[in-house]
């Protein structure tokens, strides 16, 4: 006897797409056999021409709690996380108050999350100037590795890293590091303005480059273990080409809002699209697309950054004043989906981007995959039913989004993180913490 049976006749397995009966027992993933096996179960359902995909991996959210709980928060962002089909997040350490930069700072956070959480949590530590020393106390506490930004992050109690720095940072642990990487000396002052193009020149591509060939020099010289975070500028893929060629252990994520949209239709003061960093035109966007169907790009992530609507400034429309951030983590699915599909991408390759390679990113085994041995985390998922964005029915604290009004395809139906459906009525959610050996 076994709790649950899944079948489904689009079944997304690391062997790819197929009929499949996906059996559950304590929540995990006992077997995968035949879409007509006969099993004896507790609960059986047939989803037909639902696709059942694995659960969606994010390994960059933004929850903002405590500190600044009225931004986002756990209830709310996993709730919107468990919507979108997404059953494990990352949490990053910025912009929560106090920011996960020392192993007390990891205890506030959790404290914080416990008993509010629809989806599984882990969480990244955060590198900071004058914290080396803490890093080793903050990595055996079970953080998934350190976030680093190498230009001014937007609060003040998480200022960047000069190369040095990093270099220290990189020599005092032995960890993942995960890094924003524009460099300041090319980033302009944004001028108030409410034309997106003047945001856009204010952080120009080379400022990507730049940054991206100083952290793979510091990841070469000590053997350290890199991801750059939301790859933008598709100028500066070469750079990783090369250094991974090299032997460096380097590797890079985008976002669905650099693979979907283009600068040039961002309306006059729709600063809703605001984020850092930015959004560049459809050339650029291409070289991305090549470069995920390459695997030069491993993961698609939302980089979900949420603020009060007041700080995005739609009041006056000026994108040098308004909070840089897209919040994203309902929405990734379709709108990736969507776009993909129509570039002849397979749901296969976007479970491979958004579940699959963020799991191994950060050594989550279990996660990402419908395979025996998994977490029975899994989503029925109606890869043809259209829908339009309606703010009013995203789950996150503030739905303020770039997507408002257009139309995507591809709908979550269900969510099971464990082989049970999350409803968003009570948490069933679990910490995440790195094996630590």
């Amino acid at each position: 006897m076994v709790d649950l049976v899944l079948r489904s006749r689009r079944a997304v397995t690391p062997d790819g797409e197929r009929p499949a009966a996906v059996s559950v027992r304590g929540g995990r993933i006992v077997a995968v056999g035949a879409y007509e096996a006969s099993v004896d179960a507790a609960e059986v359902v047939d989803l037909g021409e639902l696709a059942l995909l694995p659960g969606l991996v994010d390994t960059h959210v933004h929850v903002n709690e405590p500190g600044r709980t009225e931004w986002e928060g756990f209830a709310t962002a996993t709730r919107a996380a468990a919507a979108g089909g997404v059953t494990a997040i990352v949490d990053m350490p910025l912009n929560s108050l106090p920011p996960t930069v020392t192993a007390d700072a990891l205890v506030v956070k959790k404290d914080a999350a416990a008993g509010k959480i629809h989806v599984d949590v882990g969480f990244w530590g955060g590198a900071i100037p004058g914290n080396a020393a803490d890093l080793p106390a903050l990595h055996a506490a079970g953080v998934y590795g350190f976030k680093a930004f190498l230009a001014d992050s937007g609060v003040p109690e998480f200022p960047p890293l000069d190369a040095g720095q990093l270099a220290e940072a990189f020599a005092a642990v032995p960890a993942l590091f995960v890094v924003h990487a524009e460099d300041a000396d090319h980033l302009h002052a944004a001028v108030p303005s409410s034309a997106y193009a003047d945001f856009l020149a204010s952080r120009p591509p080379h400022a990507e480059h730049a940054a991206v060939a100083t952290a793979i020099e510091a990841a070469r010289a000590a053997g350290a273990r890199l991801h750059i975070l939301h790859l933008s500028a598709a100028g500066a893929l070469p750079l990783i080409a090369a250094a991974r060629a090299d032997g460096v252990r380097v590797t890079a994520e985008t976002c669905p809002h650099y693979l979907t949209l283009d600068a040039a239709e961002i309306p006059a003061g729709a600063t809703e699209f605001k984020c850092c960093p930015p959004i560049r035109d459809a050339a650029n966007r291409d070289e991305l697309w090549s470069a995920l169907a390459e695997g030069l790009i491993t993961c698609v992530v939302s980089d979900h950054s949420p603020c009060t609507p007041d700080l995005k400034r739609r009041d006056t429309g000026d994108f040098a004043a308004a909070w840089g951030g897209i919040a994203s983590v309902q929405l990734g699915l379709p709108v990736v989906w969507t776009a993909a599909r129509a570039r002849g991408h397979s749901l296969a390759d976007v479970v491979a981007w958004m579940a699959h390679r963020p799991a191994d990113l950060v050594g989550l085994e279990g996660k990402g995959r419908i395979a025996v041995g998994a977490d029975a985390d899994l989503v029925a998922f109606d890869p043809d039913a259209t829908f339009v964005v309606d703010p009013a029915r995203l789950h996150h604290r503030n739905p303020v989004t770039p997507y408002a009004g257009k139309t995507l395809t591809g709908v979550v139906r269900t969510t099971w993180l464990r082989g049970r459906a999350v409803t968003g009525d009570a948490p069933q959610g679990r910490f995440l913490i790195r094996e630590v050996s």
